[in-house]
């Protein structure tokens, strides 16, 4: 069983070998893991948080129910061992562009205002990752713009 992990690990999240092309299975993964690091921002996961995880992966990611769940329980785990962000922010940022950062902090907003209440925590996480990301701050607000927009929140 340990090995299974091991074995999934090294395909998603290991460098390639020689080649830069990049499994989209591995970007997804970290992203996943970043919104899921959200979702622990305040200390406290919610049920709302955790859908909009999965509506989030879902829509940006064109995949299916079950896949959207493994991918959030591998998330999980490899956030959960991870002692900092830069593995899932230097893949993001070597293979997403710019405008695809983009839609990752809008996910990441979308995440942190599920339960409608932004707390101090997450508003530092989201600034700290799209510092991370590279987003120009003027960006990171518009994003956190559409949003309020979006949802009906201040």
């Amino acid at each position: 069983m340990i090995e299974h992990f091991k074995q999934f690990f090294e395909k998603h999240l290991s460098p390639p070998a020689g080649d830069e092309t990049v499994d989209q299975d591995r970007l997804h993964l970290a992203t996943a893991a970043l919104l899921v690091e959200m979702t622990r921002a305040d200390g406290e996961v919610r049920a709302d948080e955790q859908a909009a995880v999965a509506q989030a992966i879902r829509k940006a990611f064109d995949i299916d129910e079950e896949k959207t769940a493994e991918l959030i329980r591998l998330a999980e785990s490899e956030i959960t061992d991870a002692t900092c962000y830069h593995q899932f922010t230097s893949l993001i940022n070597k293979n997403f562009s710019k405008a695809q950062k983009v839609q990752v902090v809008e996910m990441l907003w979308e995440v942190a205002y599920a339960d409608a209440e932004m707390e101090k925590y997450e508003e530092h996480l989201l600034r700290r990752l799209s510092d991370l990301l590279y987003v120009p701050h003027h960006e990171f607000i518009q994003a956190k713009l559409r949003v309020q927009a979006r949802l009906g929140v201040d």
